[in-house]
């Protein structure tokens, strides 16, 4: 079972919106997919749909079960969803304490999934260093970190070349919003495909679709199957599936 972490330096770089296209490509390619947020936004539940008054998830349970499998929300198909919960600031500290001082306590968390047979694991973790990235990509098979196509972005990239990530297949990057329209972001574009070169995974084209999609809590795929953006995000997939060795099958849509 291969857990793949979409992470990136900094914050508004589309990681939760690429995590959820993401398992809903790889369904779609008929690939069981399981989504699980770490970030204590608990906004990855937004793009399956699952309603504001539901504040449940696997959070709030680690108090009292080392199963998070218990907490999965399934909107049918291949995909399912681990969504983090509405917690207080007194669980969010406790459950960061444990990720950090209790070394088994994610494997714990995760360990009937990571024996799931056939299932792709994609965490979406919080922006920035911390807990979960230290817990979490001790178990992953590989990194995705998206960055903009912007100067800000670009400045962070000897930060992420410098960086030293656990996981088998190593870090790749994926750069989100490039926009033709603008010299910069061509720039910016042109210039980290240089310098990445192989680990420059996928650029996503900026596409007014996303935003419909995120704001009627659809996937891109759902929403306009044929948009830039959805062609760019399913050739990630594509590529992610290749490099972890992993069969598509059927689809179920």
């Amino acid at each position: 079972m291969p857990l793949v972490c979409v992470c990136s330096p900094k914050g508004g770089t589309g990681k939760t919106t690429l995590t959820a296209n993401l398992a809903s490509s790889f369904a779609r390619m008929g690939i069981k997919a399981l989504a699980v947020d770490f970030d204590v936004q608990n906004a990855l539940r937004l793009h399956f749909g699952v309603p504001l008054s539901d504040g449940s998830g696997y959070v709030i349970q680690s108090a009292q079960s080392t199963d998070w499998s218990q907490a999965i929300y399934s909107p049918g198909g291949n995909i399912s969803l681990l969504p983090y919960g509405e917690v207080s600031e007194q669980q969010r500290l406790a459950f960061e304490h444990s990720l950090i001082h209790e070394r088994q306590f994610c494997q714990r968390g995760l360990n009937t999934l990571l024996t799931y047979p056939e299932l792709i694991i994609i965490a979406d973790l919080p922006p920035g260093p911390g807990a979960a990235l230290q817990a979490v990509g001790a178990l992953a098979d590989l990194h995705l970190i998206t960055l903009l196509a912007d100067t800000a972005s670009a400045s962070l990239l000897p930060r992420i070349e410098n960086q030293r990530l656990n996981g088998r297949l190593g870090h790749y990057l994926v750069l989100n919003q490039s926009d033709s329209r603008r010299a910069v972001s061509r720039d910016v574009t042109a210039f980290i495909e240089q310098r990445l070169d192989e680990r420059l995974i996928g650029v996503i084209h900026r596409d007014e679709s996303v935003i419909e999609a995120n704001a009627s809590q659809k996937f891109i795929f759902d929403f306009s199957p044929m948009s830039a953006a959805a062609f760019d995000i399913d050739s990630i997939a594509k590529k992610v599936a290749v490099s972890l060795n992993v069969q598509v099958g059927n689809s179920a849509y």
